[in-house]
């Protein structure tokens, strides 16, 4: 009897939780699938997106098949291969991490070469707008000074104005080509050129003055910026070793006595204290790394 009751409580108990999960996914059900969304061919659509910003072309099937060995295929190799050699438990784990840090692991590469990208246009744009300026001061329209620009420099800020150019030879208004390269490259040094030739070209005034000036306002950011990461660098280095230290002493650890090693990755309690150290690791050389990135 008693048994029987313990039975239909622990029925009810998840009857209970079940409809509560249930009725939770039906009232955020439009959130549920929108984040699901943009998991999935959302994650593929913006690394699309920043492809093409940075003039790489893959296919979208291929480039589904890459995230797929990314994330879901790497997970099952690790699983298999620590599963085999050592622990299905542990291979479980670390495969499920390895799983998600190769899902998102090729967005994260994506942003850094945007990031990386936009730094490089923004050195650039100090010669290129001293090239623009000499170029309307010798006579040329803007459209002609934006082509020595394509001709003399090189990428990325070469290949944006290109872009720039082949919008206005189809038709598109140039104050429309600069608002579009504003968007592509979403930088304040970038906004403040745009600015500056539509106004200009709207209301009249002497383009290659302007020019300069914005070429003294980037230098003296370029310049302090550098400074900046120049003394952030030591920051950096230091949250990187500090992050790395547990695992170059586990693994000198490992060498002088595995025995005492071995716990740590064939029980539960190890395995627990092993996710735990990680997550406040991973924790740690976020916040240094936030703390020693400073934005001018």
């Amino acid at each position: 009897m008693s048994f029987f009751l313990d039975m239909v409580g622990r029925n009810g108990l998840i009857f209970v939780v079940g409809m509560m999960v249930f009725a939770l996914s039906y009232k955020y059900s439009i959130n549920i699938f929108d984040w699901i969304e943009r998991q999935t061919y959302g994650t593929r659509t913006y690394i699309t997106e920043k492809l093409e910003f940075l003039f790489i072309e893959i296919p979208q099937d291929r480039l589904t098949y890459m995230l797929l060995a990314s994330s879901v295929g790497l997970g099952c190799f690790i699983f298999l291969f620590i599963g085999f050699f050592a622990s299905w438990i542990l291979g479980a784990i670390l495969g499920g991490i390895m799983a998600f840090i190769g899902f998102k692991a090729p967005r994260w590469i994506i942003d850094y070469l945007v990031e990386k990208r936009i730094k490089a246009y923004s050195l650039q744009m100090v010669d290129a707008l001293q090239l623009l300026s000499n170029g309307i001061r010798a006579g040329l329209s803007v459209p002609q000074a934006i082509g020595m620009i394509v001709e003399e420099m090189p990428a990325p800020i070469s290949q944006e104005f290109n872009v720039l150019l082949q919008q206005n030879r189809i038709g598109m208004p140039l104050e429309e080509c600069f608002e579009n390269l504003a968007k592509r490259v979403p930088l304040e040094d970038n906004d403040m050129f745009v600015s500056a030739v539509n106004i200009l070209r709207e209301t009249g005034g002497n383009l290659s003055e302007v020019f300069d000036t914005i070429v003294d306002v980037i230098r003296e950011r370029v310049r302090l910026q550098q400074k900046v990461d120049t003394y952030t660098a030591q920051g950096m280095f230091q949250g990187m070793t500090i992050g790395a230290m547990p695992y170059l002493l586990g693994f000198v650890y490992f060498l002088q006595d595995p025995k005492s090693m071995t716990p740590l990755f064939t029980t539960p309690l190890g395995l627990v204290f092993l996710f735990v150290a990680l997550i406040f690791d991973i924790a740690g050389i976020y916040v240094i790394m936030k703390i020693v990135k400073i934005k001018i």
